[in-house]
């Protein structure tokens, strides 16, 4: 059984999907020992309650610096013999401090065909910049942002009449499926 913790900073759906996806038994040898998280009024917070999932807040104003913030965390991370970091909409850069300990083991999933739109606002990007195609990525997180190698993506048009939130629905099913498709090559 491998141990996982789940870094989140917003929704958290996708940590839904991914426990959706243990209890269905797709996901059969991993445990989820935490989510972390860095924002006391994400709503993943909620989703993990009623998953019983453990429950780790830590925010960036409340240690001296980043690399203290981050020893924090990886004491926590040690202290649950945690293999592997799933980030799950985790809106920080990771830095050296949890890359050390856990390089090639820390899965990040961006909601674009990376290379293309790193960052924030994917989707909005894609609109605005008026590309035919879009998609989801999962890749390996490195010092960059979103720049690690990628290890799998999935693809969906892009519709004329399309808006943001109607782009952002069809993005976020692709990445329920992928992600945890991902998860079980690798982790499993």
């Amino acid at each position: 059984m491998k141990k996982v913790a789940i870094f989140a900073s917003g929704n958290g759906s996708n940590y839904e999907k991914i426990m959706e996806n243990i209890q269905a038994d797709y996901l059969t040898d991993i445990e989820v020992v935490g989510l972390y998280t860095d924002k006391r009024e994400a709503f993943a917070i909620e989703r993990a309650r009623r998953f019983r999932t453990p429950i780790q807040i830590f925010e960036l104003a409340q240690y001296d610096n980043k690399i203290a913030y981050e020893k924090a965390i990886l004491e926590q991370l040690q202290k649950d013999n945690v293999e592997w970091i799933i980030l799950a909409g985790y809106m920080k850069l990771v830095g050296e401090t949890l890359l050390n300990v856990y390089e090639g083991k820390i899965l990040n999933i961006h909601p674009s065909l990376l290379p293309s739109f790193p960052g924030k606002n994917a989707v909005g990007q894609a609109l605005q910049y008026g590309v035919k195609v879009t998609g989801a990525t999962v890749h390996y997180v490195d010092m960059g942002m979103d720049t690690g190698k990628i290890i799998d993506q999935m693809s969906c048009p892009i519709y004329e009449d399309d808006t943001e939130a109607t782009l952002q629905l069809r993005v976020q099913n692709l990445e329920y499926e992928l992600y945890p498709r991902v998860i079980k090559k690798l982790i499993q």
